[in-house]
């Protein structure tokens, strides 16, 4: 989870509490991709893509209550959301999603040609790897996010106060 606020900062539903975890959900469901059916995977990308949304929302609607004589207020909060969904599209589905996929079908390849335990072990310990490696690969995803969208998505941004997307 992230850092805890500073003291007497608001706390953020979508960054501070256990809601963080939805942003995950597809994540889990690629380590378990090889052990349930489909659908369960795309359920898990729509309980992460409803996290996503949800959280640009918000930021959309804390930036709209936010006084600023530099911008106004639909722009403030059309940079808001869109940042938010973007940094959040890429940082929290798209790529945690694909590298997850890619580990555990690399996973299940070499188990696969390199052992000869039963499917079941070698699915069991694909899903496992997965699992372990989600926690590895999230700060340098969300680094990389932050450092793209720094270069790219962000210039084009009036001077508004950068949103705070991780």
């Amino acid at each position: 989870m992230t850092e805890s606020p500073p003291r007497g900062a608001e706390r953020d539903l979508f960054r501070d509490t256990w809601v963080r975890y939805l942003g995950y959900a597809n994540e889990v469901g690629e380590a378990f991709r090889s052990m349930v059916p489909t659908a369960v995977v795309w359920l898990s990308y729509g309980v992460s893509s409803s996290y996503v949304l949800a959280d640009a929302i918000d930021k959309g609607k804390k930036a709209g209550d936010v006084p600023n004589p530099e911008a106004s207020r639909s722009t403030r909060v059309t940079v808001a959301v869109v940042d938010t969904f973007v940094w959040q599209a890429l940082a929290s589905v798209a790529i945690p999603g694909f590298t997850i996929n890619r580990v555990c079908a690399a996973s299940l390849y070499v188990l696969g040609t390199a052992t000869r335990w039963p499917l079941a072990v070698r699915k069991w310990t694909t899903t496992a790897l997965g699992l372990l490696v989600i926690p590895v690969i999230i700060h340098p995803i969300d680094r990389s996010v932050d450092f793209l969208l720094d270069s790219s998505l962000r210039k084009l941004y009036p001077s508004v106060e950068k949103p705070s997307s991780s």
